[in-house]
């Protein structure tokens, strides 16, 4: 399983290194130094980037009801199942790239870029965006790391001026997606893998290195630097750090009324869901 985990990471740095937003030039004998690794999603920005260009390629009539009713579908199964398999993983992610199949990666990331720009920017936390600053004004390489694919995910680095971006990695042929991933997501073990083959490319001290994310699935990425920041952290992310002695930073707003909004949001977002399937299984039926 290990060896699975292993490809996905090399295969993300391998996309990285091929096209990396501000590539760093490194002297051959220079000594290895530091470098900050920031997961994406509730960590740089609100929410899953993913879903965020998704509902941009909806506004701009890129796939029909049909097709978001089933991609839907899928991954709230996906995420009710509450699967961490690599299997499992990866049926979801190609379900999310299911609708990309036969576009060119061009047009892709000619569309991320206008859709970062027109309705991403906003969901950016400030709070990171400082850190990560903090890293490129000392000198430092910031990578982003992602289950996201990574052309979105170099989008989104190369907008914040950011050194580059490790993402999953979506099969191509011909300039063109084929819908299914290219090998398995980068996902737990996996971003870990990724950040240790980036690391030895770049020539990079592991021990030198920070690593930001909000998740317990990222302790593996986490583990592996010498500055751990656990950041807007989920509650087992929450606990690991306070026990391991990471600093915890957290960057939402009135964080204590959490508790309490938490059960009226969940029901007004599944109300929400609940109305805009209707809405898009009747346009389903007229079309």
């Amino acid at each position: 399983m290990l060896s699975r985990y292993r490809r996905a990471g090399r295969a993300s740095a391998d996309a990285a290194t091929a096209g990396s937003a501000n590539p760093v030039a490194r002297e051959a004998d220079a000594p290895a130094q530091g470098a900050a690794f920031f997961d994406v999603d509730n960590t740089i920005m609100r929410g899953a980037s993913l879903f965020h260009f998704a509902v941009g390629l909806a506004r701009r009539q890129y796939f029909n009801g049909r097709e978001i009713v089933g991609f839907g579908v899928k991954q709230i199964k996906f995420v009710l199942s509450g699967s961490e398999d690599l299997e499992d993983m990866a049926s979801a992610t190609e379900a999310a790239l299911s609708f990309v199949e036969g576009r060119s990666v061009a047009e892709l990331a000619h569309l991320g870029e206008e859709i970062f720009d027109d309705s991403m920017i906003d969901k950016l936390i400030p709070g990171s965006l400082a850190l990560a600053q903090g890293h490129l004004d000392a000198g430092q390489q910031v990578w982003l790391v992602t289950a996201t694919p990574v052309e979105l995910a170099t989008v989104i680095a190369r907008r914040l001026g950011l050194t580059g971006a490790l993402g999953t990695v979506a099969e191509v042929r011909d300039g063109v997606y084929t819908g299914h991933l290219d090998g398995p997501p980068l996902h737990g073990l996996a971003k870990a893998e990724a950040v240790r083959a980036i690391a030895a490319r770049e020539g990079l001290d592991l021990a030198e290195c920070s690593a930001y994310s909000d998740s317990a699935n990222d302790i593996p990425m986490l583990s592996l630097v010498g500055r751990p920041v656990a950041v807007n952290p989920d509650s087992t992310l929450r606990q690991h750090a306070r026990e391991n002695g990471w600093q915890i930073r957290d960057f939402r707003r009135r964080e204590q009324v959490k508790q309490y909004a938490l059960p009226i949001a969940t029901g007004a977002a599944g109300m929400a869901l609940g109305m805009a399937a209707g809405y898009l299984s009747a346009r389903v039926r007229r079309a």
